[in-house]
């Protein structure tokens, strides 16, 4: 789980984002979302929305179990296949 802080009228307030994985190494950290397919743009948009209200600049990535083509939408997010994500050494390089 990841943390989000927000102030409204001078109160902070803390709640828990439910992501699947957080990986952290040093001062790098990477969220890892994981769906079993992602048919259509409303289970698109369900399987993102915990990564979207995570705000900081860290790699986002959304795993399938669909073989895909891997992509990166407009708020920096990664979709691909967990199967290219496992395989490939460089799937977090640039995290």
């Amino acid at each position: 789980m990841a943390e989000k802080r927000e102030r409204k009228n001078g109160v902070e307030t803390r709640s828990q984002l439910e992501v699947d994985f957080v990986a952290d190494l040093g001062s790098r950290r990477c969220y890892i979302q994981f769906a079993f397919q992602i048919p259509d743009m409303q289970k698109d948009m369900q399987e993102k929305a915990s990564l979207l209200r995570i705000d900081d600049s860290f790699k986002k990535i959304v795993l399938v179990r669909d073989v895909i083509k891997p992509s990166q939408d407009h708020a920096g997010i990664t979709t691909m296949s967990v199967y290219d994500f496992l395989l490939d050494p460089n799937s977090l390089i640039a995290w």
